[in-house]
């Protein structure tokens, strides 16, 4: 049975991508615009790995981030950041909001910037899944 991958990215291009890139590789992908259903999605279809943006309307990448590191059901999936933004700005970010809420929240399983190469994507996806 194919793994099943969220992807959250509020470009549908981006999404498009992913998921193709994905399908034609043996995964099953579920695509969705924005943090706030990227979290109903991983609560109700369990994915074994969530893709996700930061930027992104109504709810960032990394409130999303954040949310699934302390739901106990999905602590546990891994998770790859694609974004435009730089991976020092992303795990500066990290460490402030740690800081503030008391508690440490990990690194995701791979850190990809913008524009996001189809091989670097998908061995990122492979490392991530064993």
């Amino acid at each position: 049975m194919a793994k099943k991958v969220l992807i959250v990215d509020d470009e549908l291009d981006i999404r498009v991508f992913m998921s193709t890139l994905l399908e034609t590789n043996g995964y099953r992908p579920i695509a969705t615009e924005d943090g706030k259903l990227g979290i109903e999605l991983a609560r109700k279809h369990k994915p074994s790995l969530v893709i996700m943006d930061i930027m992104m309307p109504r709810e960032s990448g990394i409130n999303l981030y954040r949310e699934l590191k302390k739901d106990p059901g999905l602590r546990s999936v891994p998770d790859i950041m694609v974004s435009a933004i730089a991976q020092k700005t992303f795990l500066h970010s990290q460490q402030l909001l740690d800081a503030y809420e008391g508690g440490q929240i990990p690194e995701p399983a791979a850190y990809i910037e913008k524009p996001a190469e189809p091989h670097e994507l998908l061995q990122a996806v492979q490392r991530a899944l064993p």
